[in-house]
């Protein structure tokens, strides 16, 4: 039996999860949130109370968080990418350098998309501003890694690359890559030219209006 991933096409880890399956062409029902499945938000919250997504339900167990999932789909779905290496210390870089990208660049990037949404009264100045200097650092910090590598964990697309795709993607939406990281500003054009992701990328292009700070007129 499939899996069935819970997931909307625009959400950010739901494009991690949805790079690793398209990468490796692994067959999957798509529980898109929309009208044209309208169940699959309340069967997500039966599976999962906290109605965080995405979901994997897989063999009658749900899976969450979009690192384990990968993982799971590793193991009981292997493809012809290796998402998470065999050999021991390939794969623990590879676990760091997808936490890097969710802790460093996705999460300040979220903090300063959430800014958008709140009353103009209630906005946090000073944690946007920790977000925009925490979010250069990483870029920085990336651009050396990058210099030498084609994807982050060296020459194959890997996890860690599911997970950056998507971080890098919107991060430069809200804070850009500028010229002083041409490094990681290359590495950001090529996960983009990468089928698997953009495939994503255009999954999620109608709903660009919903981006609560405006979506800027490229990729």
């Amino acid at each position: 039996m499939k899996p069935s991933l819970y997931a909307h096409p625009f959400a950010s880890y739901c494009q991690k999860v949805l790079i690793a399956l398209y990468e490796n062409g692994t067959p999957f029902t798509y529980r898109r949130f929309g009208p044209e499945d309208p169940a699959a938000m309340s069967e997500l919250e039966a599976l999962w109370p906290l109605k965080k997504f995405p979901v994997l339900v897989d063999e009658g167990r749900a899976y969450i968080e979009s690192s384990i999932i990968v993982e799971h789909l590793s193991i009981r779905h292997p493809g012809s990418v290796q998402l998470i290496p065999r050999e021991a210390t390939s794969a623990l870089e590879v676990r760091m350098l997808d936490r890097f990208f969710d802790n460093y660049v996705m999460t300040p990037m979220q903090k300063i998309v959430a800014d958008f949404i709140r009353a103009k009264g209630a906005r946090d100045a000073t944690g946007v501003l920790e977000a925009r200097t925490l979010l250069d650092s990483a870029y920085g910090w990336l651009d050396g890694l990058m210099e030498n590598r084609n994807w982050a964990a060296g020459d194959g697309f890997s996890l860690a690359d599911c997970a950056a795709a998507p971080a890098l993607f919107y991060s430069d939406w809200v804070h850009e890559i500028t010229a002083q990281f041409p490094h990681a500003r290359a590495y950001r054009q090529r996960l983009l030219a990468r089928a698997s992701v953009a495939r994503t990328v255009d999954e999620g292009r109608p709903y660009r209006n919903l981006f609560p700070p405006g979506a800027p007129d490229r990729d």
